[in-house]
């Protein structure tokens, strides 16, 4: 082959056109430095043409003023549009997503596509070694006898090749790359005057023009570069399918905002006189009398309809009807099951994966260096908000175990309970069970999960239930026992009391409504009021069991409506008149939030557009998860509505979802909820992934908790989503059955920076848990750094539910802002550049989705 071209070359330039480079004329010697110049010409010619990379889609590169002189986000001169031109080079443009890789070689820099990983070779000069900055791939090469390797196949450029991609001490070998890239150059040049393309795909791709975008790299030495998003442009149309998919993607965008339910005025715009008003600063035990209004209400088809007066007919909230959301849904699901969109949305995905990698070899040294500079601040001393626990399983085992041995010590003879026929006290209950005070350990208590619980979500709940008996359920977990709950409320106020020495950690309570009676209501407020239980690091949310076929079969209830009716009616009732419910009026001032909570494992069959109203259903089969889901949207809509226009603080729909079962469930809570628990599932979509990132849904993600239930730990897709850039924090779920430590927060986020896998012996296992409980450094699998943390926590504390002043506090007065300028990190420790590069990106995603027409609003979602 070499021969051919030398002939070739010959035929063209004459007997001139031969060099022999290890001659030691003259003319060999100023051959040579004509291959050098000429070779550094066309270098900082394409490199000044097209900054361009392939190994990321849409990548351009520039200097690194952002980090230095502060962002400058809108800077227009960093990309922009290639010009047309007659030249060979000026046909080759950046290739979009999903396109065969083009590869631009910098004086510098050199990167190039391996498939899903990427390299990175830093060229120091022609005729040099080459220096491997970065290496991440599953490249095979040839190793021949003298040391040098022969190029694998993605490494030849396309039309030319590279003589200074491999170098060897060998002058044969030397004398096959100078000869073959001078014979190359020269047919460059002779095909650059006969206008012929020197570079054209392996593929018949027509090309349009785009503007560079995404991710900046510039400079020699690559280590101390940032890679860092540039401002969004707008990208012209590779072909139809392409926008068929974005167009698809913003109907689901703009279908959820149709949905979901929004404060009309932002908290941090009302002014403090209205919190005061409502009560919210004052003594949470304290009824605050406010006026009744005239508003009328009266529960229609399972939703509740506002109306100005009691003669009035004009709905004041209407509401998007059950039909109208099935058919919405229906259509999600079909969007998102199209094999076009799937394949589009992992493409982003993974972009977005290896993107952020790419950030964090590059920055990370530097978001350390910003964390040091931040003083007093740490991991230990910032605010993180456990933002799924359930109240019932609020304490650990060894807590419990305490408090029931120190109840039975100081008051056996409390009657707690009526069981067949009679009274009996605290002592005759635990000698009915054969047991004594002393008797009780922690393996006796049994409430811990284990392997046995794993796909078994009946035997999880078991528990609950300590040492396997109901009855202590009933008398130390419930508050609607014959001791109205102390036993409940006192080991509450430990845990809170706990809470607040922590300083730094909060929690959202779930505490269950179960809609059997209406009376419900007011047994829990009473219960939280009279026993005064209240703490600033704490708020709750009321959770609904999806329970309807067992309430069904017991002859509570004769349709779905009247668990609607229970659940709602006296909600309206309190909102319109506070005095009619005072104790509800002053406990709805603590409740943030509301969740559906069951096995979403079960089997269930899907809602079809034309569902039968909750008055008409009367079998004695479950009701789907997303039926379930879009009536209570529909009611409290229309609470939040009222509530909002009589100055009460609102309340958000935060369901689990996502744990198990179908996809429907993610669909729905797509488009209804504001953030949701759990979420493992979305692994299996990744167009909803894609979704739930775009609209930065928060995902309340309990790893260790699933560990127990649905899938195993190293499996978690949490890690995963967390580089992705989702919205997600972490929770504990359930540290009665899960955690071991006083602090169980602490716990999971320990074991998340660091944890190691043990396959072998219980008392290995058992080992694994007091080092990981002692903060014990061992094996690094998702190697969490301080940074990322810090960003976990500072998400938390977004997804939560706490007052804005508290937020205002916890987080900088800038809060509310999107980017880095809502960032401080002597509150966070989150380095501003870390903040920036997430903003960016998702900026960067929103213009391609909208084709470059995104409007990013300054201020978060609230």
């Amino acid at each position: 082959m070499l021969e051919k071209r030398r002939k070739k070359n010959g035929e063209r330039g004459g007997d001139n056109e031969e060099f022999d480079f290890d001659g030691e004329g003259d003319g060999d010697i100023s051959g040579q430095m004509w291959a050098q110049s000429l070779s550094r010409s066309l270098e900082e010619h394409a490199l000044r043409r097209y900054a361009v990379s392939s190994s990321v889609p849409n990548v351009g590169l520039s200097n690194n003023s952002w980090i230095d002189d502060g962002p400058n986000y809108g800077d227009k001169s960093r990309g922009g549009k290639s010009q047309a031109s007659s030249s060979s080079d000026d046909k080759v443009k950046l290739l979009s997503n999903g396109l065969l890789p083009l590869e631009r070689e910098g004086k510098g820099l050199l990167l190039k596509d391996s498939g899903p990983n990427m390299r990175v070779d830093a060229v120091r000069s022609l005729g040099g070694n080459i220096l491997v900055g970065v290496s991440d791939t599953d490249e095979e090469r040839e190793e021949l006898p003298n040391g040098n390797f022969i190029p694998a196949h993605n490494e030849m450029t396309c039309g030319a090749t590279d003589p200074t991609r491999r170098h060897g001490s060998d002058s044969a070998s030397q004398d096959s790359f100078a000869q073959s890239f001078r014979n190359e150059t020269e047919n460059y040049i002779q095909d650059q005057k006969q206008g012929a393309n020197a570079c054209e795909p392996k593929t018949s791709i027509a090309l349009p023009e785009f503007d560079t975008c995404s991710v900046g790299i510039m400079g020699n030495d690559f280590a101390g570069n940032t890679v860092e998003p540039l401002s969004a442009s707008i990208h012209e149309t590779l072909n139809v399918e392409e926008e068929e998919v974005r167009k698809m993607i913003r109907e689901c965008l703009d279908m959820r905002e149709t949905y979901v339910y929004k404060e009309q005025v932002a908290p941090w715009e009302k002014s403090s006189d209205a919190e005061n008003s409502s009560g919210i600063n004052g003594d949470p035990f304290q009824f605050h009398p406010l006026e009744a209004t005239e508003h009328h209400f009266r529960m229609e088809d399972g939703i509740v309809h506002v109306y100005a007066s009691k003669n009035d007919t004009v709905e004041l909230f209407p509401v998007a009807s059950a039909t109208t959301f099935f058919t919405d849904m229906h259509q999600l699901l079909k969007i998102i099951s199209a094999g076009n969109t799937r394949s589009a949305c992992y493409h982003r995905l993974r972009f977005l994966e290896e993107k952020f990698r790419l950030h964090l070899l590059v920055n990370a040294d530097r978001e350390f260096l910003a964390q040091k500079s931040a003083p007093h601040r740490d991991f230990y001393n910032i605010r993180k908000v456990d933002t799924h626990v359930h109240h019932s399983a609020c304490m650990n085992h060894k807590h419990l175990l305490r408090f029931i041995k120190s109840k039975l010590r100081k008051e056996p003879d409390e009657v707690v309970i009526f069981r067949d026929g009679q009274y009996l006290t605290l002592q005759e209950v635990f000698e009915s069970l054969d047991l004594t005070g002393y008797d009780l350990n922690v393996d006796l208590l049994d409430v811990h999960a284990d392997k046995s619980t794993f796909h078994r979500f009946d035997k999880f709940n078991l528990k609950y239930n300590p040492c396997g008996q109901s009855r202590l359920r009933e008398i130390f977990l419930k508050q609607d026992n014959l001791i109205q709950g102390r036993f409940l409320a006192e080991v509450t106020k430990e845990v809170l009391s706990d809470l607040e020495a922590s300083k730094y950690q909060m929690a959202e309570y779930r505490i269950s409504i179960y809609g059997r009676k209406q009376s419900e209501w007011d047994q829990l407020a009473s219960w939280f009021i009279n026993n005064k239980i209240y703490s600033a690091n704490a708020v709750w949310l009321i959770q609904l069991p999806r329970l309807y076929n067992v309430y069904k079969k017991m002859g509570t209830v004769t349709s779905f409506q009247n668990i609607l009716d229970n659940m709602f009616i006296p909600l309206f009732e309190v909102t319109v008149d506070p005095a009619s419910h005072p104790q509800l009026h002053a406990f709805l001032m603590q409740v943030v939030g509301f969740d559906l909570v069951d096995d979403e494992s079960k089997p269930e069959r899907r809602p079809t557009k034309h569902m039968p109203k909750p008055a008409e259903w009367t079998n004695e089969f479950n009701p789907a998860y997303s039926y379930y889901a879009y009536y209570c949207y529909a009611n409290l809509y229309t609470l939040n509505k009222l509530r909002e226009l009589k100055g009460l603080p609102t309340i958000k729909l935060r369901p689990h979802c996502g744990e198990a079962g179908d996809i429907d469930h993610l669909a729905a809570g797509f488009l209804l909820c504001h953030n949701i628990s759990h979420g493992i599932n979305l692994r299996k979509s990744p167009v909803l992934q894609y979704l739930y990132y775009l609209a930065q849904i928060g995902l309340c993600m309990s790893p260790l908790s699933n560990n127990s239930l649905f899938l195993d730990y190293h499996k978690n897709p949490f890690l995963m989503f967390f580089q992705r850039g989702l919205n997600v924090s972490l929770s504990t779920d359930d540290p009665l059955q899960i955690h071991l430590t006083k602090e169980p927060l602490v716990e999971e986020y320990s074991v998340a920076a660091k944890v190691c896998i043990c396959y072998g012996s219980m008392s290995c296992f058992l080992l694994w848990i007091i080092f990981m409980s002692l903060l014990v450094d061992v094996l690094q699998v998702w190697k969490l750094s301080s940074c990322d943390l810090c960003e976990i926590a500072r998400n938390s504390v977004y997804q939560s539910g706490f007052l804005h002043a508290a937020k205002l506090h916890w987080l900088g007065d800038k809060y509310f802002m999107r980017g880095p300028e809502g960032n401080d990190i002597h509150k966070t420790n989150v380095p501003r550049m870390r903040i920036a590069f997430r903003h960016e990106t998702w900026k960067e995603e929103m213009q391609y989705v909208y084709s470059g027409n995104a409007r990013i609003p300054e201020e978060i979602d609230f």
